[in-house]
């Protein structure tokens, strides 16, 4: 080992110690400190290149440091980057009106992180309960998922059904039911005229890429349409091209009354989501009913425009589609005792590992030291989700490599 990747190998040591002494202790990484990143490669502080095959949980689907976003920041960087919503500014309006063209919805209330988005859209959903429907807010009732993942807040975390996220953070806001995720006739069984709506993952992430049974978004908006209640989707990580259309909801050919996004909304730049819905819903916000001082700030909506573009202009929609079937193809083509199954949809794949197969962390490790950079969730899934501007060889040189540790004991 030479002078230079002993002095790198510190650098990382001594990089992770301060992170360990002075930050909280509530992320468990792999051991590898990134410094710089382009497309779908990041490098390390030794030099090393890796694919990156979590794209920030679907946040960098334009990839790392596209430079068409790059150059959207740095203009408007040196123009006006922040006057809060006590003014208009010249890049808000236009981003509403992009993404309304572009999504089919009529309104768009920008946020900054999801969970911000998601609170905004309960927010949205009970206020329409109590406006719309005549519902008293201390009765509406809002049906979820087991295993669902929404964000991190304490109303958020109070229908986790993940006891960590719960454990030590009550008491925590009623008014949520949980449901069994993919069952309809449980959703059918639990509406009442009390129930003002019904928020779903059209795909969940966090609970392993899982893809719901074929029909089952389609019964849901029949659900809800025949109940008077809204169906919410959240497409924070399946939206924006990662399951191959622009919202997986697409895939069943149906329209939610509200859709909430984020993540690749700013591709991976600046903090940037928020919630679309039409006039009839989104209407019940009169102003002083919410805000955000950062949302809508003419730098994040200024990102946001160009990362839409990107994502149209460059056909990463239509390549997620068409790469993502290769990809599942490919891996249920692997023969691993380790595998139980592949789930998946777009450029988005879960390996769910048999119980006895030693936990997916481990296999990330591997990963890692063979340049391919994805994390575990639900301990024994190993997810996938390239940056949309992956390449067809990209995938081929990642699969070679993933089936080789797939293969050992």
């Amino acid at each position: 080992m030479d002078q230079s990747t002993t002095t790198s190998t510190r650098r990382a040591a001594e990089l992770i110690a301060l992170e360990e002494r002075y930050g909280a202790h509530n992320y468990h990484p792999l051991d590898v400190v990134l410094e710089r990143g382009e497309g779908v490669w990041v490098w390390d502080v030794e030099g090393k290149r890796y694919m990156d095959c979590l794209a920030a949980y679907s946040a960098v689907n334009q990839g790392h440091c596209h430079p068409r976003l790059v150059a959207a920041l740095e203009k408007q960087a040196h123009r006006l980057t922040l006057t809060s919503r006590a003014f208009y500014n010249d890049q808000l309006g236009p981003l509403c009106r992009e993404i309304c063209e572009l999504t089919g919805f009529t309104r768009f209330l920008p946020m900054n992180s999801g969970a911000e988005a998601v609170e905004t859209a309960i927010k949205l959903a009970r206020k329409w309960g109590q406006t719309v429907r005549g519902v008293p807010d201390t009765e509406s009732r809002i049906l979820v998922f087991d295993e669902n993942f929404h964000g991190r807040t304490t109303t958020i975390v109070g229908f986790s059904t993940h006891a960590q996220y719960r454990e030590g953070f009550g008491p925590f806001a009623g008014g949520f039911r949980i449901l069994p995720y993919g069952d309809a006739e449980a959703v059918a069984a639990a509406m009442d005229e009390k129930t003002i709506a019904v928020l779903v993952e059209p795909i969940q992430g966090e609970g392993g890429v899982v893809v719901p049974p074929e029909g089952y978004l389609a019964a849901l908006r029949d659900l809800t349409r025949a109940r008077g209640a809204l169906l919410v989707c959240d497409e924070i990580q399946s939206g924006l091209g990662r399951a191959g259309k622009l919202f997986a909801y697409e895939h069943e050919g149906i329209r939610p009354d509200v859709a909430i996004v984020g993540k690749a909304l700013s591709g991976g730049l600046y903090p940037v989501s928020g919630v679309l819905a039409d006039d009839a819903v989104m209407d019940v916000f009169r102003p002083g009913d919410h805000g955000s001082t950062y949302g809508g700030n003419p730098l994040g909506a200024a990102v946001a425009r160009e990362a839409l573009r990107v994502l149209v202009e460059e056909g990463l929609i239509e390549s997620s589609a068409r790469l993502g079937a290769y990809l599942l193809e490919r891996l249920r083509a692997i023969r691993s005792p380790h595998v139980e199954s592949i789930r998946g949809r777009g450029l988005w794949a879960g390996i769910v590992l048999r119980p006895e197969a030693g936990g997916a962390r481990r296999f990330c490790e591997a990963l890692r030291e063979e340049g391919i950079l994805c994390k575990e969730t639900q301990e024994r899934v190993i997810r996938l989700a390239p940056p949309l501007v992956v390449s067809r060889q990209d995938l081929d040189w990642a699969l070679e490599r993933l089936e080789r540790v797939l293969q050992r004991p």
